[in-house]
């Protein structure tokens, strides 16, 4: 389900793999001078697991888009960014994109500290959980902040 609003061009949670080049046609504006972005790949490691990682399985809470629409227009304040973002469901194997996050703004400070603040608090605040699958079978749940 996504969610979109004059600034919050996009907030949605997808089974679908992300796509960088759809986030940032969603903040495409002219009246923009700088563009930033993060992408949150799975990778094959974590400190707390004993072997590699070979998959994460996110699941999310039916109000998760609202959610992350919520904590985008947080981000933004009163900046004037224009913010496209979604998080990924399901499994994920390493190297695949978990979160995508676009944001463009007049001046790139403005861009930097948007997409660092919704990134942030996305880790903290949004209803999303993950079940990180090591290689010897090992499979442990993390929650909020993980």
């Amino acid at each position: 389900m996504a969610v979109s609003t004059d600034a919050v061009r996009v907030a949605a949670i997808s089974a679908e793999p992300l796509d960088l080049d759809a986030h940032l046609r969603a903040v495409d504006d002219p009246r923009m001078g700088a563009v930033t972005t993060f992408v949150g790949r799975v990778r094959d490691h974590d400190p707390d697991a004993a072997t590699a990682v070979v998959a994460l399985e996110y699941s999310a809470h039916p109000d998760a888009a609202a959610a992350l629409a919520a904590l985008a227009a947080a981000a933004i304040g009163s900046s004037g960014a224009l913010v496209a973002v979604s998080h990924r469901v399901g499994t994920l194997r390493v190297g695949d994109a978990a979160v995508v996050i676009a944001v463009a703004s007049a001046h790139r400070a403005e861009a930097f500290e948007v997409c660092r603040t919704l990134i942030e608090t996305i880790k903290t605040g949004l209803p999303v959980w993950k079940r990180q699958v090591e290689s010897d079978g090992t499979a442990t749940w993390l929650g909020l902040g993980g």
